[in-house]
């Protein structure tokens, strides 16, 4: 096994080249800098194209609604003349459930142009249903690896249901224990089967959502006449903040603020056997969120088309607990019942909203399906048998891995902002660690720098000079 992982990484540019179906190098400028909107745009598709292979597919155009009684009840405790008018784009309506069928449109479209036989991802959330479904749709034969279990083979509920819909779409699934296996495993079966990589991370896929934020931009000028003021999106690998902001900016909304959320699981390791029962949420937490956006060239592919920090103008944080409780505010206050890990915007958002005038909007962008083990009370029941805590009492107190504390009333969501600041002086750290010793970036580098961390080049000459100090 160790020599067969061995010979399998060694390979692994040669085997991602053959799986993506395009050459990064020629986006490298230098071992910091590339071509990002090189890259992004070298699939060939515009907006238009992209929204018209989505509809073939039976993607997009999901409602958007006004939650009016969510709007009513931060209002109930907002200072005067404030509490947000608060909205959701209902993106459980798509074929599989979630804004991940937006993305997973994009790969199989790709996928059957080039005559590729079929798809492969690795993941264990919503996007193996969403490329499976669409691999249905298109006649591809399609593979799903997932990390479902721990070293003890006990099941995180959320990803055995995303199994069993994967399934039921007609994917193999691949399920493994936690581990550094699962990309060994997805580039063995690249290898094998001379299928598409369908990752989370390429330009098509990435670009994929920037319909969507072209979308919400649109309905809330019909509704509203004015773009929104501000867009919550839940933040994992960075993804669907790029992809919405993107969106956002084809339509001109560059005035609307891009608020990216996750829920603290801070102190968990997502590598972690021993953490990897303990946590309620699969995405959208910080154990994501945060590596992500200060080295997004972590992922399966060479460069990563999901920047966040380029985009996210505010970062918070929410409560498990807070989550769960905005979850169910949901159904029983608008009739929504939709899954957990969609609601970590909705529970930033409640907080948020509850700061601005009243004139403001706040459009949370995605919800996702729920059900089986996607379920909250699913979750919550499955957190007791790990010998979690789950009570009611103030948030404050929600301890990852240990206690999961419901608000006991709405006026006790309070989101936690991230310090971008930090982040921005992570990413240029890793940045420079990441290139070769002794490396001195260029002036084209420094741009490069400021454009990924959404600052500017004497910004980013004084985090280098600090880090150097230091």
């Amino acid at each position: 096994m160790a020599t067969r992982y061995e010979q399998v990484m060694a390979r692994k540019g040669e085997i991602m080249k053959a799986a993506l179906g395009m050459d990064y190098a020629r986006f490298e400028r230098s071992p910091i800098a590339f071509d990002y909107e090189g890259m992004m745009s070298a699939h060939g598709y515009t907006l238009e194209q992209i929204r018209s292979i989505q509809r073939a597919a039976g993607v997009g155009l999901t409602p958007l609604l006004e939650l009016r009684n969510l709007t009513d009840l931060v209002r109930s405790y907002a200072e005067p003349g404030h509490g947000a008018r608060i909205f959701v784009k209902d993106e459980a309506a798509n074929m599989a459930g979630s804004f991940k069928d937006r993305r997973a449109s994009m790969s199989i479209h790709v996928a059957a142009e080039k005559g590729y036989a079929g798809v492969i991802a690795a993941t264990s959330g919503n996007y193996g249903a969403a490329v499976a479904s669409q691999a249905a749709r298109a006649g591809l034969k399609c593979i799903i690896c997932q990390e479902t279990f721990d070293s003890r083979h006990v099941g995180q509920p959320e990803i055995v249901e995303k199994s069993r819909i994967c399934e039921a779409f007609g994917a193999e699934v691949v399920q493994m224990t936690v581990g550094p296996e699962l990309f060994f495993h997805m580039l063995e079966l690249l290898d094998e089967t001379g299928y598409l990589s369908a990752s989370l991370y390429s330009p098509f896929g990435v670009s994929g959502i920037e319909s969507l934020g072209a979308e919400l931009a649109e309905e809330m000028i019909a509704l509203t006449g004015a773009p929104p003021t501000h867009v919550v999106v839940t933040h994992a690998g960075g993804g669907n903040t790029t992809g919405t902001a993107r969106g956002l900016e084809r339509m001109g909304a560059r005035d609307t603020v891009v608020v990216s959320a996750s829920v603290d699981l801070s102190g968990l390791h997502m590598a972690s056997d021993a953490d990897f029962n303990r946590k309620s949420f699969t995405t959208g937490h910080t154990g994501f969120g945060v590596p992500f956006a200060t080295w997004p060239d972590r992922a399966d592919v060479p460069r990563n088309a999901a920047r966040s920090l380029r985009y996210m103008d505010r970062y918070l944080t929410v409560t498990q607990g807070e989550v769960f409780y905005v979850t169910e505010a949901l159904s029983k206050l608008e009739g929504l019942e939709r899954g957990p890990s969609g609601n970590t915007a909705m529970a930033a958002a409640m907080s948020l909203a509850r700061e601005l005038p009243t004139e403001a909007t706040v459009v949370v962008q995605e919800t996702e399906y729920t059900g089986a083990g996607k379920h909250h009370w699913s979750q919550l029941a499955f957190a007791r048998a790990q010998g979690i805590e789950v009570r009611a009492g103030d948030p404050a107190d929600n301890a990852p891995g240990k206690t999961i504390v419901i608000p006991e009333r709405p006026e006790q969501i309070r989101a936690r902002d991230i310090d971008l600041t930090r982040l921005r002086r992570s990413y240029i750290r890793n940045a420079l660690q990441h290139a070769p010793a002794g490396y001195d970036p260029t002036p084209e580098d420094v741009v490069f720098l400021a454009e990924d961390t959404n600052t500017t080049p004497s910004a980013v000459e004084e985090i280098i000079a600090e880090l150097r100090a230091r």
